[in-house]
């Protein structure tokens, strides 16, 4: 159509009639976010409103105030599974849960798998969490590698790392680790790394480093013998030990209660039915532990990574294989990785133990009852020290029976 002038009016076409490609994906984009737009006002409308509840405004929570959430979450989780029903919720919580500042913070209960639920999906939740820079995954999965899954490299490596983050738990390990040579032969052993490990353990405040090294202190193992210093780090570990009753839930819970004590007193313990004759002349020179004094202090909750070995090697009927043995304290969990590892009593020769600690624990609450003189031991001990058993005779001050390699 021409105008008077002669011109021509520019060719008007509808936006669905053109052939261009650029405007028909224009189009598209223009008609998705208008059906988007009217899906969010009709989800906002008052007559789709859920009643007492308004609107769901979950889709403008900025990501960090989330995050800040989840971190929240995690860092105070009783379980696993706490924490994985909220991953498992919708595809926004299983993104941000997944992120690396959500990750690092994870408690130390919201990584204690069992062992009878252990899968690759946990493993790979545990690597995530190392990963990401969370000290107690790293520890927990050195262990589960270099006990169970019998990948002692890694599972050296992860525990390293944790003990360079000062994780308590993971330099006690290493300890137990030097001590024994784990992992290798005999002569892999270092003692002076052992005490070095477990002086730093110990620093920090590890009940059980305290003990182990007092008793390497009172019986010279790995380092000058200094039995008044030794004795000093008993007692400092006994002391820590029931602070850490007094300051236990449980405790608490029984504080709040009226007429109910916190701790139980024996005030006539129960004599040794089968006194060694070591045990008889045993005077009140030494350090003795807190059921010594009459006070009967219940065992401390073992951590989530010796929680997962003894169920473990339970499920496989109680041995780590042929002729290796675990520790005979019911709180650890470790095994042998080979023959003769541990340390056996030498007055009954029936229990195993991977450290001084482990016995001293074990003797307090079980073992003190039960250690009778086997005559058949002594008809045994030749043929297995000839076999690389580490024995030896003597009591301590504590009242436990010494068994030095």
């Amino acid at each position: 159509m021409r105008t008077r002038r002669g011109l021509c009016y520019p060719r008007v076409t509808h936006p669905r009639m053109r052939s261009d490609k650029d405007d028909v994906k224009k189009l598209r984009l223009f008609l998705d976010q208008e059906q988007f737009i009217s899906r969010k006002r009709l989800k906002k409308s008052p007559e789709n409103m859920v009643p007492g509840r308004g609107c769901d405004f979950f889709e403008s929570l900025p990501d960090d105030l989330v995050l800040c959430i989840l971190t929240k979450l995690t860092s105070s989780a009783a379980c696993p599974s706490d924490f994985i029903s909220v991953l498992i919720t919708c595809k926004r919580f299983h993104g941000l849960g997944l992120q690396s500042q959500v990750l690092s913070k994870a408690s130390p209960k919201a990584l204690a798998f069992r062992a009878k639920n252990w899968s690759e999906s946990a493993h790979r939740f545990l690597k995530q969490c190392a990963d990401a820079g969370n000290v107690e995954a790293c520890y927990i999965l050195g262990m589960i590698r270099f006990y169970c899954l019998q990948n002692r490299g890694s599972g050296a490596s992860l525990m390293a790392k944790a003990a360079i983050n000062s994780h308590a738990q993971a330099l006690y390990s290493l300890a137990v680790v030097q001590f024994n040579g784990s992992g290798g032969t005999k002569n892999d052993k270092d003692l002076r790394a052992g005490v070095a490990l477990c002086a730093r353990a110990a620093f920090l405040g590890h009940i059980d480093a305290l003990r182990e090294l007092g008793h390497c202190l009172q019986d010279g193992y790995g380092v000058r013998q200094n039995i008044a210093e030794g004795r000093r780090f008993l007692v400092q570990a006994n002391a820590r030990e029931l602070a850490a009753v007094l300051s236990s839930p449980a405790a608490a819970a029984a504080a709040s209660i009226p007429g109910t004590p916190m701790l139980t007193w024996n005030l006539h313990p129960v004599p040794h039915p089968h006194p060694h004759p070591l045990l008889r002349n045993l005077t009140g020179s030494g350090c003795p532990l807190l059921s010594d004094f009459g006070c009967n202090v219940p065992a401390a909750e073992s951590h989530p990574a010796n929680r997962f070995m003894t169920d473990w090697f339970k499920e496989r009927g109680g041995s780590p294989g042929s002729g290796l043995r675990l520790c005979s304290h019911v709180g650890c969990g470790r095994p042998e990785t080979r023959k003769h590892e541990f340390r056996r009593c030498s007055v009954c020769g029936t229990v195993n133990y991977c450290s001084r600690a482990c016995q001293a624990l074990d003797w307090k609450f079980r073992h003190k009852a039960e250690c009778v003189p086997l005559e058949r031991w002594a008809d045994e001990e030749e043929g297995e020290d000839a076999a690389g058993e580490q024995v030896a005779g003597g009591v301590n001050g504590d009242g436990l029976v010494a068994v030095d390699s």
